[in-house]
């Protein structure tokens, strides 16, 4: 679908030269007695260099339309990860890459959303948040606590990440999914 350079918005999968670019930033320019043009930094889907381009503000561009499908998360094999469509239980199976950091916080039967475009994987999104259980953190010290301070835990699927000094090991908590930072304890 076409649409006006000056109407991308950062988010936005456009093709340009036959290749598929995410939208990183936008911005508008009107220098001096010039005509305005839009200056768009992308990176490509598939490599994962950046790119800037400079369209015309009225300049038609090509905006790729996205479908996001639920997917539930099946098993990881080596780099492969396989999940199953929701609604015709098709299996589909994509690099650990696409999906990058947040791919240690994949649990079984794990609810996901898949971008695809013309049948294949762009990215996989996860929810926001995970429950996890702490196996490992250091003791807490009598006198620690009132001080707020943090020390590192190490979670069941073995990722280790900051959280108060008052967690301890056995605990269960709420764990964000895009950069690995605590949240809260889980509420039973």
């Amino acid at each position: 679908m076409k649409v006006q350079a000056n109407a991308l918005k950062p988010g936005n999968i456009i093709e340009v030269e036959t290749k598929l670019l995410t939208v990183t930033k936008v911005e508008h320019r009107t220098p001096g007695n010039l005509r305005a043009f839009v200056q768009v930094e992308a990176k490509d889907v598939a490599s994962g260099n950046k790119k800037d381009f400079r369209f015309s503000s009225t300049e038609a561009v090509e905006r790729v339309r996205i479908d996001e499908i639920a997917h539930q998360y099946l098993f990881a094999e080596g780099d492969q990860v396989t999940f199953m469509n929701n609604e015709n239980y098709e299996q589909i199976v994509v690099d650990r890459d696409l999906i990058g950091e947040p791919a240690q916080f994949l649990q079984d039967g794990m609810q996901v959303q898949i971008a695809m475009h013309e049948g294949k994987p762009l990215g996989v999104t996860l929810p926001e948040s995970v429950v996890m259980e702490i196996v490992e953190a250091e003791p807490v010290v009598k006198g620690q606590t009132a001080s707020g301070g943090f020390k590192t835990a190490k979670l069941s699927n073995g990722a280790r990440i900051m959280v108060p000094q008052y967690m301890a090991s056995g605990e269960m908590v709420v764990v964000r999914t895009d950069d690995g930072s605590f949240i809260e304890r889980a509420k039973n």
